[in-house]
């Protein structure tokens, strides 16, 4: 599958801002499943400095800066991509959880540590008790990692209620587990946690996901803006992508911008701004796909 992607973001402050320093994750991430033709960033006013960089996970991210006087900002990123969807093991994977820092110790030095990189607590994801008590049904009835994995991404999907009115950014993990409910973010953090919780590596996943759905299908929740997902690491197999807001693996339909610990390791868009009073933001998004 090829699409379009255009993410719009624009700031309008109630006061005149100075200066402002931002950084985006908004260029799909090369990846065996998918291969970005071309993308390109938009901002206005045009920033006095533009940079891009690889971050520590190794996605692309672009720093820039406003040093003029301005009352709003608009950052537009158009991207082109192809989509080949996930890759598909030779066999079923029979890694087992509880065997899981065993398999770890056979992995060559390198590549283990990146793998432990996701294992620890980050920001938005910190341990508490309530988290393994989540998971603890899914692993006690499933020895195998990918069952175990897939079977808590089914019960996130059936427990949990989407409802954007609910959280912010700022809302803690804790408060989403409590109410059971929140958005897309909310769930891969709450998966990330509870696979953390159990000894596994999780990370979470930013990108996108096709707005118009299949013939004959209903409209998948989250289509419509940024969507995220998490990953877990599946030993002797790699990396095995869950989205629990829609209850599936991810296919030709998600596209990815990149992946970290949390969401705070890949927003969209962050910044600061020096003067500028109460800023509005509005942020829209379309995936089109292509012939």
């Amino acid at each position: 599958m090829r699409y379009r992607v255009i993410h719009r973001t624009e700031y309008e402050y109630s006061d005149q801002a100075n200066v402002c320093h931002n950084i985006t994750h908004l260029a799909p991430r090369p990846d065996p499943r998918q291969n970005c033709a071309s993308h390109y960033l938009s901002v206005v006013p045009p920033p006095a400095a533009l940079e891009e960089r690889i971050d520590h996970f190794g996605n692309k991210s672009c720093y820039f800066s406003i040093e003029k006087p301005h009352r709003g900002m608009v950052v537009t990123a158009t991207s082109v991509v192809e989509v080949r969807g996930p890759a598909v093991p030779a066999s079923p994977s029979t890694a087992a959880w509880a065997s899981f820092a065993d398999d770890l110790e056979a992995m060559p030095p390198a590549e283990a540590a990146e793998v432990r990189g996701f294992m620890m607590d980050s920001p938005m994801v910190p341990p508490f008790a309530e988290l393994s008590d989540y998971a603890r049904p899914s692993f006690e009835t499933h020895a195998g990692l990918r069952d175990a994995a897939l079977d808590l991404m089914g019960r996130i999907f059936r427990d949990y209620a989407y409802d954007p009115t609910f959280t912010t950014l700022a809302t803690p993990l804790r408060d989403v587990v409590t109410h059971k409910r929140g958005v897309c973010q909310d769930f891969a953090h709450l998966a990330i946690g509870s696979l953390r919780a159990f000894g596994l590596a999780a990370r979470y996943m930013s990108g996108y996901l096709e707005t118009r759905p299949p013939e004959g299908k209903e409209k998948l929740v989250g289509a419509d803006a940024s969507h995220a997902w998490c990953s877990v690491f599946v030993p002797g197999q790699g990396w095995l992508d869950l989205d629990p807001t829609n209850n599936q693996v991810p296919d030709q339909r998600y596209i990815l911008l990149g992946w970290g610990r949390d969401y705070s390791d890949v927003p969209p868009l962050k910044g600061v701004v020096f003067g500028g009073g109460t800023p509005k933001m509005t942020v829209a998004v379309d995936v089109e796909p292509l012939p």
